[in-house]
């Protein structure tokens, strides 16, 4: 096809053949029309190229006339010009699509192997991850059944090796799950689902997967301690090693942690697996979105486990009970633990004297003040329970079917012999193993529990102490950052752990009182088909059925009712204020409270206090203390700030009541003289009515006690009163007045205060007079 031109007057065409060129010198220029295509070679059979012969007949040549003007001739030179600049112009576009078409195929092919390559190393990268999985399970498996079964078979058997494998079930758990649910769809690792199966799949075992792996990492530590334990003994070391070898000769492993440290190495290795196929992964993948949230979770899980071991780690740190002796306590003395507890002192005595604000934290002192709540309660359950299994091998000691007491023909003693003879071989040592078992025992190991969480919220009061000192600064040091997160750290684990902890213990007790209401209807139980088998030979067997149970549930209401009235009397006893005169020395610190603090200030303990927080007193019922402060420094009304003669703390405000001071006198103590005259009326504290007494010829007196005295120690002896004693010694082995040793009628002496005792005339011979007491 020809290029249009300008029509060109002064120029003419010749034809010319293809090898001849014009050989004079006025040829400006030659010419080629046509498109690239015209001017392609071909090729004959012979191996010559040719030219076609459209392209021979599109040649022309283009003369000037020799004898023109020079202004035709620059016309003719610009035409000239101006057709070769079209047809080069032309030439360079149609060059450049070539390129470009070229250029994007060659793209198009790079984009596409590069796709290829990418999918190829997406494949390998799954294959890699989903092989991997399977070996290490079989490892991990090989390592806890095959190694640790021969390992128990070794003589003398190994010391903690099952906490070497502790935990690692739940791992191997985890991941055989994770293998299984790959397995289900039955899908290749090339197929397109393949990869979002296995992101589905990791997702929903992420929380098991986390749950397993935090808790035999945070144990890895004593894995190591008990095989440097092993090592240290040669000859057994080379056996364990031997049993290795022998078990998994493919792995050649030389040691337990080859095997043990796999769970280490794999969690962390989850997520490079995990982003090198997102790598290889393109965007526009389905599944794209979903293994990147599993790339990010597999990262945060991680983070998550580190952080936890590191709570436990520190936790592990703290909550051990060093028991030191003195010398050790003055060897791990010096300049820096010396400041260090000064310091704190300093701190402590800043926050009870309102000098210094105390940081609260509102929400760890419920955590804690509920934790104490349980403390007690345990402590006080497991006592009880003691006694109670106390008293019950004290009824099975006495074993009264061992005698005779020629009851020949008396039926009903002897089915009341049989009967407590099975009871006490059978039924009461059955209850009491079970209660061992059930009861005592999950109490005893959850007061051992509570030491750790003790020790950590008294080691948290005082990180607290030296947190709150460099609080204030703006730039803190090395060891400073230390201290302040060491506590950051602590105050984190107690309020995540603490709670948990509170709610087992407390679903510990729940389960352990119902386990114990259990055991005794399983008793009753027992009791009563013992009891049918001799129930025609008991009393109240001719009765009718229903009139037997009308019997037995009037005898048991009646009981109840006498149980009530008694439990009653107790409490009112027990709530009833300390009204006995007070001992010489509570008189002591009656006169040195009332000078300091004033009589409107001092009240009385009505029941024994136990301190269960810290500045908290132990207090007996009776006592005399002085009010400071009717709250504590958080202004909490229920603690009172009380001064006990001495000492200062906290006290319940509930059992303390004020003290009123009896307006009597105290009777007179037994060592004084006699008064002259017997007649005219007496009071005595068990006694308010007053009636004359008659004066005898021959008058005997007798010494009783005036006033209720309960024992303190075994040094002294409890007396009701009018009760009669003998008074062994007016005084005690110090030659003190104030205490007179007196023996009762059971035959127990001891002291008690004089002024509680007094003297009374008795006539001789009289009736239900006490041999020799007068």
């Amino acid at each position: 096809m020809e290029v249009p031109r300008r029509p060109q007057p002064s120029s003419f065409t010749l034809p010319l053949p293809k090898p001849a060129l014009s050989p004079l010198g006025a040829v400006d220029k030659v010419t080629k029309r046509g498109t690239m295509a015209d001017r392609s070679t071909e090729k004959d059979q012979s191996g010559d190229e040719t030219f076609s012969s459209e392209e021979d007949s599109n040649v022309s040549i283009y003369v000037e006339p020799p004898a023109e003007s020079s202004e035709l001739e620059n016309t003719n030179t610009a035409g000239v010009k101006l057709s070769s600049q079209d047809s080069f112009s032309e030439e360079s576009s149609i060059s450049e699509e070539t390129l470009a078409e070229e250029a994007r195929k060659k793209s198009a092919e790079d984009e596409a192997a590069a796709k290829e390559r990418a999918a190829q190393r997406q494949l390998l990268a799954i294959e890699e991850l989903v092989m991997s999985e399977r070996n290490y399970l079989r490892l991990l498996q090989v390592s806890t059944v095959t190694i640790r079964s021969n390992l128990q078979k070794l003589q003398p058997p190994l010391t903690n090796l099952d906490s070497m494998f502790l935990h690692i079930e739940d791992v191997i758990n985890v991941s055989s799950r994770l293998l299984s649910l790959l397995d289900q769809k039955q899908i290749q690792p090339g197929d397109s689902l393949y990869l979002e199966t296995l992101c589905n799949s990791f997702l929903s075992l992420s929380s098991d997967i986390e749950a397993a792996y935090k808790e035999y990492l945070s144990n890895y530590n004593h894995v190591t301690v008990v095989e440097n334990s092993y090592k240290q003994k040669e000859a057994l070391w080379n056996e364990i090693v031997k049993v290795i070898k022998s078990s998994a000769p493919e792995v050649n492993a030389t040691s337990l942690s080859f095997f043990l440290v796999m769970p280490v190495q794999r969690i962390a290795r989850y997520p490079l697996l995990l982003q090198t196929i997102q790598k290889h992964t393109e965007k526009t993948h389905p599944a794209y979105a979903l293994l990147e949230q599993t790339a990010h979770t597999s990262i945060a899980l991680n983070c998550r486990i580190n952080e936890y071991k590191r709570f436990r780690e520190v936790a592990d740190k703290y909550k051990k009970t060093e028991t030191l002796t003195i010398k050790d306590k003055i060897n791990r003395l010096n300049t820096h633990s010396i400041a260090k507890k000064t310091a704190r002192i300093s701190q402590h005595f800043k926050h009870e004297t309102g000098i210094a604000p105390k940081l609260v934290d509102e929400e760890f002192d419920a955590v804690e003040g509920f934790f104490y709540v349980l403390e007690h309660g345990i402590l006080e359950l497991l006592e009880n329970v003691e006694m109670y299994l106390h008293h019950l091998q004290r009824f099975l000691a006495c074993k009264t079917e061992e005698f005779d007491f020629d009851m020949d023909g008396e039926k009903e003693p002897i089915c009341y012999k049989e009967i407590t003879t099975a009871l006490r071989q059978w039924i009461l040592p059955s209850f009491e193993k079970r209660l061992r078992t059930l009861i005592h025992k999950p109490l005893c190991a959850l007061r051992d529990l509570l030491v750790g969480p003790r020790n950590l919220i008294r080691k948290r009061l005082d990180k607290l102490l030296d947190y709150e000192v460099i609080s204030e600064k703006s730039n803190l040091s090395y060891e400073e950052q230390a201290v302040a997160n060491t506590y950051r750290t602590m105050n984190t684990l107690l309020l995540n752990e603490l709670p948990q902890f509170n709610g087992m213990a407390l679903q510990m007790i729940w389960s352990m009182l119902g386990t114990f209401s259990c055991l005794h209807r399983d008793l009753a139980s027992d009791m009563e088909q013992l009891f049918q088998g001799f129930a025609q030979q008991l009393p109240h067997s001719p009765l009718s059925s229903k009139a037997f149970w009308e019997w037995t549930e009037s005898a048991v209401l009646e009981g109840a009712k006498k149980l009530e009235t008694l439990c009653q009397t107790v409490q009112e006893t027990l709530n009833a204020p300390v009204d006995q005169p007070l001992s010489p020395s509570s008189q002591r610190r009656l006169k040195q409270l009332t000078d300091k603090h004033g009589s409107g200030k001092i009240y009385q303990v009505v029941g024994t206090v136990v301190g269960s927080r810290d500045l908290d007193l132990n207090l007996a019922r009776g006592e005399l203390v002085a009010i400071i402060s009717e709250s504590d420094t958080r202004g909490d009304k229920k603690r009172w700030l009380v001064d006990a003669g001495g000492r200062r703390g906290y006290a319940p405000s509930s059992k303390l009541i004020r003290y009123h001071q009896p307006t009597d006198d105290p009777p007179p103590s037994p060592h004084l003289a006699l008064p002259e005259s017997v007649s005219g009326i007496r009071r005595h504290s068990y006694t308010p009515e007053g009636r004359p007494l008659t004066v005898m010829s021959q008058p005997c007196f007798q010494v009783v006690a005036g006033y209720n005295f309960n024992a303190r120690g075994n040094h002294e002896v409890s007396v009701r009163a009018g009760e009669p004693v003998r008074v062994l010694e007016p005084h005690d082995k110090r030659g003190n007045p104030e205490w007179s040793l007196v023996e009762t009628r059971g035959g127990q002496r001891g002291y008690v205060p004089s002024n509680y005792l007094t003297i009374m005339a008795a006539r001789t011979g009289t009736p239900g007079a006490p041999l020799g007491f007068c």
